[in-house]
């Protein structure tokens, strides 16, 4: 007795999103694994040399962010020898000034100096506050560190240590910490075991992106490929810095751990600014990569499992139960292995997050503007580097 064929129909279609989901499924789980090899917990402290290579740190600062004080003390209790750091503020009466002269006070041994001044050379308030630092940096080895997240004592060693001959590039996606409310522990669901995991998934399978967070370059070859006003080619200078590091032959590393940076109070509004800037800004470097992640969270793999359990006629809640266990089930164990926050609160915000990507997805496409440190900007078509 043959099926009538819209059943066959209905089979197939059943078939094909149940193999989606499937692959959805193999794929999450392998970056999880790739993730957890990469950012697992590494108690051992690495010893500096004393004739390590010296060593300028950059750290642009704009205000009294949360945990600020932290954060800038750990940039001055790293077990390095030879290092200086140069701090970048924009504004001569900016607060931060006031806790980085405390701080200079407390660690007179460290060779340290703020620079004082907005040099106009992109349409990048960042790069141009950074622009004077890296100008008066004084030594060949650069790293350009935000100043909001926490350095371990041993950061300079984990950069080194990934800086060979084929790596034009070594820097670290954030790890948020410390997250204080529901919406905190949401952008911990998205920089952690989302962004950061793909991010060190495409690093292991040599398509590393850079992260702003940390740049730490070799000085003569950013200037080979038009110094550091090169990266005013591109709206965010990280998407920049990876296209010039491609363009060298090089490759962009991670380092490993990844920096961490406490979160403290966020509302709503704040995680979804934070996270319309950032893929607009991916949108409009990274057209082709950036169509893709429309498939890199749990909301279309789950949608395709319901639809092919009503088609099948099949039970469609413990299907969905047990797919979504095992889904969530993965990336919490993530979080357990590498030491990153994780609490009872941490599936709904893994949920709530893969609910958000498909509509910072189409919002990406749909508009450029963005609000930085309270700077309207427009993310523009990245061409002239790529």
């Amino acid at each position: 007795m043959s099926l009538p064929f819209g059943m066959i129909h209905e089979m197939i279609i059943a078939l094909a999103l149940a193999i989606f989901a499937a692959l959805a499924l193999a794929i999450h789980l392998v970056s999880i694994i790739v993730a957890a090899r990469q950012c697992r917990q590494d108690g051992r402290l690495i010893e500096a040399a004393f004739d390590s290579p010296p060593v300028s740190i950059v750290l642009p600062v704009c205000g009294l962010e949360n945990y600020i004080e932290d954060t800038l003390r750990s940039a001055f209790r790293l077990d390095y020898p030879h290092y200086e750091l140069v701090f970048c503020a924009a504004r001569p009466d900016d607060p931060v000034i006031a806790l980085l002269q405390r701080l200079m006070s407390d660690y007179p041994w460290i060779n340290a100096r703020i620079l004082i001044g907005d040099e106009r050379i992109s349409d990048n308030p960042k790069l141009n506050n950074v622009f004077k630092g890296w100008r008066e940096a004084t030594h060949p080895l650069i790293s350009i560190c935000d100043s909001n997240v926490l350095l371990p004592r041993d950061y300079m060693q984990r950069l080194i240590q990934k800086l060979d001959d084929r790596t034009g590039l070594v820097c670290s996606p954030p790890i948020g910490c410390r997250p204080d409310g529901f919406f905190a522990e949401t952008e911990c669901a998205m920089l952690n075991t989302y962004q950061a995991r793909w991010q060190y998934f495409a690093d292991f399978i040599g398509l590393g992106f850079a992260q702003g967070k940390t740049l730490f370059w070799r000085r003569e070859q950013l200037e080979s490929a038009g110094g550091i006003r090169a990266l005013g080619a591109e709206s965010a200078e990280d998407a920049a810095c990876t296209k010039i590091v491609r363009n060298l032959g090089l490759r962009v590393r991670l380092m490993r751990p990844p920096v961490r940076q406490p979160l403290g109070y966020r509302r709503a509004i704040d995680v979804w600014k934070r996270q319309r800037r950032w893929a607009r800004l991916r949108r409009a470097s990274f057209p082709l990569y950036f169509s893709l992640e429309i498939l890199s969270g749990g909301f279309l793999p789950t949608l395709a499992v319901i639809a092919a359990a009503l088609l099948a006629q099949m039970p469609v809640m413990p299907i969905l139960l047990a797919f979504l266990a095992i889904w969530y089930g993965a990336e919490s164990a993530l979080a357990i292995r590498a030491g990153w926050h994780h609490s009872w609160r941490a599936i709904p915000t893994y949920m709530l997050r893969d609910l958000m990507l498909p509509v910072l997805y189409v919002n990406a496409w749909l508009g450029r503007g963005f609000e930085w440190r309270g700077n309207d900007m427009r993310a523009a078509e990245g061409a002239r580097l790529s």
